[in-house]
Parts: C-alpha cells; structure tokens; sequence
C-alpha cells in the first residue's frame, strides 16, 4: 500500500513581524516602508547611524510607538492600532531593555528587578525575592539588593535593566543600544552576557546598535537602516560582503553620525 506523501513544512510564525511600516516627526520623514521579520530563535541587530531610525523602529516593533502606516505583529497578533490594556498580556511575554536602563531612581536595585512581578503576577514575596536574586546572579551582581541607581556604574545599571527586563522570563527582548556610553571593556561584558542568555533564558531578541563588533558578538542576523530604509540585511557575513555602497560606508565608520 503506497503511503500518503507527507505534508509540506509550513515555515514558524515570526514572533515580531514589521510590514511596510512610515513613521514622520513633523517634515522628517523617519521610517520609509520598512519591514523585518523576526523568527524564534534569531538575535537580530539593527544598525546604522545617529539619527536613521533605529530606535523609532524599535519602539514601534515593540508596540511602544505607533507607525503612520503599516503594520506590526507580536505574537502573531495584529499590535498597531491596539489599546493600551489589550496590549498587557502581550507586553507580559516581551522585555524591552531601554538604552538609559530607566531605571526607577527612588528604588533600589532589588524592587526595580522586582517591579514586572509585582505589576504583572501574584508570586509570593518568597518567589519574588528568589527570582530577584536568580536573574540577579544571571547578570553578574548578586549582594547589591540595597544599592540605588545613583550608587551603580553605567555598566552596572545596564544589567540591572537586562535583569529586569528577563524577569518575567520573555519570548522576545528588544534591547536599544545596550552598550551606549560604556567603556570597551563593560561593553565587552554586556555583549557577552547577552550572547549567553539565548542558551537558556531568551533565544530571541532585536538589538538596535550602532556598534559593529558589538553586534558579530550577539547577532545572526544584521539589517542596515539607512535614509528610512534597509540597505541590506543577512547574516554578519553576508552583510561584510555587501555590494551596497551605503552599506560598505557604515561597516567603514563613514555613515555612524549621520
């Protein structure tokens, strides 16, 4: 008896899916069509220089910010023009890691870790201090529960907000700029940290950078935003064989201030 062929592979829904997304500020036209698909399991850096939109983008992906046009998808559901509330089981399941760390000032470092468990689950404090100092320990600065924001380095507060932002155990991370500011050696640090999280707390991620060596360290895949648009976007090999002129220009170090 001749078997059933068996049924084609249908390819995994993207967990982040832009689709020909335009954002303006007034006669600035930021965003210009863009569109990105994010797979699981897929760190992908954005790129390009000051003031191209990468943050915009972000913000948007993320359903921080809404686009003039376009659509943006989380989840496989449909987040552009959704409310506020609808968004929070969504927002549940996402961390977003803020270039600044925006971090709560009066707080200490251990209830702004706990903050998400507190907005978002019922945990008891028993199981919110043991997470607390888990993901505390995950980023490198256990025994600093009592510390304020004001008493931490730059590096130090930037993993306290990847410590927050993983607390509530993400599918997704969207990190802006998480080596903005730092010196070589904490930006080392911080690339290391995020490489190492995908092995096993989140596999899944969308960092905008304008640091190149930064983002061969963490991503798989680079998209290059030049004028409101990709340049370019593959693997980090691909990208460094680019025949894109624009695209050639930003790995030179020519287009990082435009």
């Amino acid at each position: 008896m001749r078997q059933s062929p068996a049924p084609p592979l249908v390819p995994a829904q993207p967990l982040v899916e832009v689709r020909k997304v335009w954002k303006s500020f007034g006669d600035n036209r930021v965003l210009r069509g863009v569109s990105l698909a994010l797979p699981k399991g897929t760190i992908l850096a954005v790129m390009g220089g000051s003031g191209q939109g990468k943050t915009v983008l972000l913000r948007i992906a993320s359903g921080l910010a809404q686009p003039d046009a376009g659509e943006v998808y989380v989840f496989g559901t449909r987040i552009d023009r959704m409310s506020e509330e609808a968004m929070l089981p969504l927002r549940r399941r996402s961390g977003f890691v803020f270039q600044g760390a925006a971090l709560f000032d009066s707080l200490s470092v251990f209830e702004n870790v706990a903050y998400p468990l507190r907005e978002h689950t019922r945990l008891s404090q028993r199981e919110i201090t043991d997470r607390v100092h888990h993901f505390l320990d995950l980023v490198g600065l256990p025994d600093t529960d009592d510390l304020l924001p004001a008493e931490l380095s730059g590096g130090m507060r930037k993993r306290v907000g990847i410590a927050r932002a993983l607390i509530v155990e993400p599918e997704v991370v969207f990190f802006d700029e998480p080596t903005a500011g730092l010196d070589p050696t904490n930006a080392k640090l911080v690339a290391q940290l995020i490489a190492q999280l995908r092995t096993g707390v989140c596999d899944t991620a969308i960092v905008v950078t304008h640091d190149v060596e930064f983002a061969e360290l963490v991503a798989d895949q680079m998209a290059i935003l030049i004028q409101g648009q990709f340049a370019d976007q593959g693997t980090p090999s691909e990208i460094h064989l680019s025949a894109n002129p624009d695209v050639r220009r930003f790995l030179a170090g020519e287009l990082r201030e435009i």
